[in-house]
């Protein structure tokens, strides 16, 4: 005969997951990360940041906040116009995007930078390897669309090569 959990154990359970939740955006706020993900016992628990340029949000605030739909729709625009560039080099996969090999150096390109085929544009975390992302042609980087340690998504564009 299985056994029922009794009420107990889930609200045990329940202010359990709470305190793991704030504990993981304390820790957001804390490293300066923009997200932190963690895989307990079958439980998955991510917790994200939104950054944004034009307005300073607080750290907690923005971990719990869900995401505003108006400024997420206008975003969107130019980046789908600009995922159809013919210069675009798009993600090849989900990570986190970083401009140096290492905190504190030269970033691998500029705009203004030429660049050979092969030649690595930046870097993108997957599951705490990173992976240099080669840039398939020769030309001059006329944008960078993502900013050091910006979360991407696959496929989104990441640089213009014109």
């Amino acid at each position: 005969m299985a056994r029922q959990p009794d009420d107990k154990s889930a609200a045990k359970s329940k202010n359990d997951d709470s305190a793991l939740i704030r504990e993981l955006a304390l820790l957001l706020a804390e490293t300066n990360l923009t997200e932190i993900e963690i895989e307990r016992a079958g439980l998955r628990v991510r917790v994200a940041r939104n950054i944004s340029i034009a307005a300073s949000v607080p750290a907690v605030q923005a971990a719990v906040a869900a995401p505003v739909a108006t400024p997420v729709a206008v975003a969107a625009a130019p980046a789908a116009d600009l995922a159809k560039h013919p210069g675009a080099v798009p993600s090849p996969m989900v990570g986190t995007a970083y401009w140096a090999p290492e905190p504190g150096a030269k970033p691998f390109i500029e705009v203004g930078s030429k660049v050979s085929a092969g030649q690595t544009l930046l870097i993108i975390e997957a599951m705490k390897t990173m992976n240099q992302i080669p840039s398939p042609r020769a030309g001059t980087v006329t944008q960078i669309l993502v900013e050091d340690g910006q979360p991407v998504e696959y496929g989104e564009p990441l640089v213009i090569i014109e």
